[in-house]
């Protein structure tokens, strides 16, 4: 399949070079939007760490004292071509289904320090949420490559179990652009580095294909705690003592059941959905059922898939994976940051 794929790999490579050649050349141009931007994006499709890390480059310049607002396109969500706020800032106002998953848990998780706004057209969305909210300050989400908004910043993040999306070009492999883009990034954010086989070598690679320009951190994914998919705190040990079923649908399932193998659960069961995966009750059924031959006695499942099971029923007790993010050099990668947003 992937051989029978080589073509159309060939042709979307072609396009995306000469999109890029584009911008460069000036016939195509990046618009200022008056207000600084940090985009927050990746060379490969699927799950590479962004989301966490988009929530706290948000959290970070709010603590600046800065307006803060996301800027999505929202994959998934029912009409993509329409504009949906998903949070104020102070309130959640949109569904899931409006959305999309990872805009509504952003919209949760970033109440009190961020609005949220879906729109496939990321200019015409900043331009409005500067007249509406009064923003300071823009962060891109899944920006890389939406060359149409200037940006004072881009980060790009490179998932250490699967740097380079095989190789090839979609839809071959996973790659959106060659992995030479990374000589447009200004920060590169090596994430999951605790699951990676050569983190240092992997750093050199990433500085190679910089050119040396990109400053380049690594993170970790530590798991702070577990909820009830009622928001209820529970005891992370009591959990760890006997054997769980892990279920998902995000871009790197794998990634995820690896994570906690290491962090002490015995997982005896996984299941990976299909990625943005709409659940159904016979989703939680089913995999009540299977995980319960196999010997579990609880499920786990990621912040983002919980937005999508509330009104669901589970056989078994269903906990969320509270998760966070920890940097080898954060006052440094703060740094960067702080000197984006005031250039302007």
């Amino acid at each position: 399949m992937s051989l029978a794929l080589a073509p159309l790999g060939m042709l979307y490579g072609a396009v995306t070079r000469a999109r890029l050649r584009l911008y460069r050349s000036g016939l195509l141009k990046s618009e200022r939007v008056g207000v600084p931007v940090v985009s927050v994006g990746n060379l490969t499709a699927g799950g590479t760490g962004k989301t966490p890390l988009v929530e706290w480059v948000a959290r970070a310049l709010r603590r600046e004292g800065l307006k803060t607002c996301v800027l999505t396109r929202g994959y998934g969500r029912a009409d993509e071509s329409r504009r949906v706020l998903a949070s104020d800032g102070g309130r959640v106002l949109a569904g899931v289904e409006e959305c999309g998953d990872e805009p509504r848990l952003l919209a949760e998780r970033l109440l009190g320090v961020a609005a949220v706004v879906c729109d496939r057209d990321r200019v015409a969305a900043a331009r409005w949420a500067l007249e509406e909210l009064g923003t300071e300050v823009f962060v891109l989400d899944d920006g890389f490559q939406h060359l149409r908004i200037a940006r004072d910043l881009d980060i790009v993040t490179v998932d250490a179990t699967a740097p380079w999306g095989g190789g090839h070009m979609l839809p071959r492999g996973r790659l959106r652009e060659p992995a030479s883009g990374l000589a447009r990034a200004g920060c590169v954010v090596i994430t999951r580095a605790e699951l990676a086989e050569d983190l240092e070598g992997l750093r050199a690679e990433v500085a190679r294909l910089s050119g040396g320009r990109a400053a380049v951190f690594a993170s970790r994914v530590r798991t702070l705690g577990l909820k009830s998919l009622s928001e209820a705190d529970v005891k992370l040990e009591s959990v760890r003592a006997g054997a769980v079923g892990v279920f998902c649908a995000v871009g790197n399932p794998a990634a995820l059941f690896e994570h906690l193998r290491r962090g002490g659960f015995e997982v005896c069961y996984t299941r990976a959905f299909r990625d943005h995966h709409a659940y159904a009750q016979a989703d939680a059924d089913a995999v009540s059922r299977e995980a319960s031959a196999r010997g579990a006695r609880a499920l786990l499942t990621t912040a983002k898939d919980a937005v999508k099971l509330r009104g669901l029923d589970f056989a078994l007790p269903c906990y969320v994976v509270e998760a966070g993010l920890e940097f080898d050099d954060e006052e440094r990668l703060l740094g960067l940051l702080r000197a984006a947003v005031s250039a302007k």
